[in-house]
């Protein structure tokens, strides 16, 4: 069960951290990261690969209750937001007009 869970959550981070590390280098590619955001972009993506290292790591020791809670910092952002999407886009909403 540990484990299954393990896989889950290590696979949503995977997607995660690969949706972060497109947009870095289509940034970078573009221009748009300048010296100043530059170390903002490595310290996100050095927390990101401290999760998906770390996680690997606590598993492979029988840290795995360590791992799965490691995982789980990035997990519930991401999940919490993929619900909002699903729920969001079905909607017949105008997103360019304020309906104040």
């Amino acid at each position: 069960m540990m484990l299954l869970l393990f896989k889950f959550l290590w696979t949503i981070d995977a997607l995660a951290s690969l949706a972060v590390l497109y947009f870095f280098l289509a940034d970078l590619r573009d221009g748009a990261i300048a010296g100043r955001n530059m170390n903002i972009w490595f310290i996100i993506i050095a927390v990101l690969t401290g999760i998906m290292l770390g996680s690997s790591w606590l598993k492979n020791h029988d840290y795995s209750m360590t791992a799965v809670l490691l995982l789980l910092v990035l997990a519930i952002p991401v999940l919490v937001y993929a619900i909002y999407i699903l729920f969001a886009l079905p909607g017949k909403q105008r997103w360019n007009q304020n309906n104040f």
